[in-house]
């Protein structure tokens, strides 16, 4: 639990883990505005199949271990467990009010959820699928642990259970991501459209860069050398050496670009296109976007394994 102590500055600090029980390259979007999940083939990048899911399913994540499909529905305040093979709901947990993203521990055996509505962050465990406790903030409408209508990101201990400390950063900040050994978390702060990264250890604000408008969604490559910032007021994702915390190149995509995931290989990036209905792939050797996969209403998120 050494890596948690400063969990939840998003989600827990966990990041998405991916499944090894999947024997098929797949990816997976949430489409918030028709009610379903895209299965997507990332080596032809065209989708095989949609689960009808209904409500609006919005965080996913896949977690060690499992076969499983993870997302937070946020009419019904829900997780649910799909088997995206039989293209099922299979488990339903009762969460806290409007839950957005959701993350999976490196160890596969816990998922947290932030819950706008109720201010707090649940952790379920996997094995189980039972709610076992939920932490509040102080900051307000927790989305992926980051504050929507607040400047900071709060910190939690797992084995306190409670809140031990806030950052500011900024007002409205959204997405957040960490390096693959946890030192630093990168935030996308929407209202000032910069990129900020932070000390995990100090607890502190080391760097800051204009990148877009209206930066939204984050996640680091995973080698940890870049960092991507989706830019929704100016439809494409900005990359940045995530050493030197310079920009490095601006990608046009499509519409109102939000969350995002790396293919298996971690060659290209899957950028969740709400306005265009559509999931945009960018090949990171060339940094431009080589295909548009049209999926349902106002893709939210997606992840790939």
């Amino acid at each position: 639990m050494k890596k948690l102590h400063f969990s939840v500055c998003v989600a827990m600090c966990f990041g998405v883990a991916a499944s090894t029980a999947f024997a098929q390259s797949r990816a997976y979007a949430t489409n918030e505005g028709s009610g379903s999940v895209s299965v997507i083939d990332t080596n032809t990048d065209t989708v095989i199949s949609t689960i009808d899911t209904g409500g609006k399913p919005r965080g996913l994540a896949l977690c060690k271990g499992s076969d499983k499909l993870f997302v937070s529905e946020q009419n019904s305040a829900q997780l649910w467990m799909i088997d995206p093979v039989k293209g099922e709901i299979e488990q339903r947990v009762q969460l806290g009010e409007s839950p957005e993203a959701l993350y999976c521990s490196p160890d596969g055996k816990w998922l947290g959820v932030a819950n706008e509505g109720t201010n707090s962050i649940s952790f379920i465990e996997v094995k189980s699928m039972k709610l076992k406790f939920s932490i509040p903030v102080h900051g307000k409408n927790p989305e992926h642990g980051v504050f929507r209508e607040a400047d900071q990101v709060d910190v939690l201990d797992l084995r306190k259970r409670r809140q031990i400390g806030s950052v500011k950063v900024g007002e409205r900040p959204r997405g957040i991501a960490f390096t693959p050994d946890s030192k630093r978390a990168f935030v996308a702060v929407e209202s000032g459209s910069m990129l900020v990264a932070i000390d995990v250890t100090k607890r502190e604000v080391i760097g800051k860069q204009a990148v877009g408008k209206r930066t939204a969604g984050v996640i680091v490559s995973p080698d940890g050398a870049y960092v991507f910032a989706s830019n929704g007021g100016d439809a494409n994702v900005s990359m940045v050496d995530a050493k030197t915390f310079e920009l490095i190149e601006n990608i046009a995509i499509g519409q109102r670009p939000w969350n995002m995931g790396f293919s298996a290989d971690g060659s290209k990036l899957y950028v969740a296109a709400g306005r265009s209905g559509a999931i945009s792939v960018i090949d990171l050797a060339s940094r431009k976007m080589v295909s548009e996969i049209p999926v349902g209403k106002l893709p939210w998120g997606v992840v790939a394994h």
